[in-house]
């Protein structure tokens, strides 16, 4: 499969929430971290989504956000990710920024330069990638 997202993550589907028309599904990664994303029961239901089965979800970078100090703070976002910045690359406007994750999942977003200098985003410094469940798309292999 490719995809132009620069975040593609594979995991087992550990738990699936029901509502009345979406479902939260939670996506257990290799490394022991959760995704959680927000889908339609008919998207549930057209991918065979089931616990135990296989999954990969879809993030584009720029639907990565960044925060360096994430204390005492609580997000309505349900995934917050702490890891360590890996490397950025500059851009002329935004930059890339890798985050690696304590089990080894890397995680990339795209913010303004200027995010960048004010977050003070450099290799070895801890920062928290957070993510929408409704920015994860969710898909099975074929």
């Amino acid at each position: 499969m490719k995809v132009s997202a620069r975040n593609v993550f594979k995991g087992v589907v550990s738990k699936i929430q029901d509502g009345s028309v979406n479902a939260e599904v939670v996506l257990t990664l290799p490394g022991g971290e959760e995704l959680v994303a927000v889908v339609t029961l008919q998207s549930v239901k057209s991918l065979g989504l089931a616990v135990g089965k296989q999954a990969v979800a879809l993030i584009k970078a720029p639907w990565v956000m960044l925060m360096t100090d994430s204390s005492g703070f609580r997000l309505s976002a349900r995934n917050c990710l702490e890891g360590t910045v890996a490397r950025v690359s500059d851009g002329a406007v935004n930059a890339e920024v890798v985050l690696t994750l304590p089990g080894g999942t890397e995680v990339y977003s795209i913010v303004t330069r200027e995010a960048v200098t004010e977050l003070g985003l450099k290799p070895g410094v801890s920062a928290t990638a957070v993510i929408k469940a409704s920015h994860i798309i969710l898909g099975v292999p074929a």
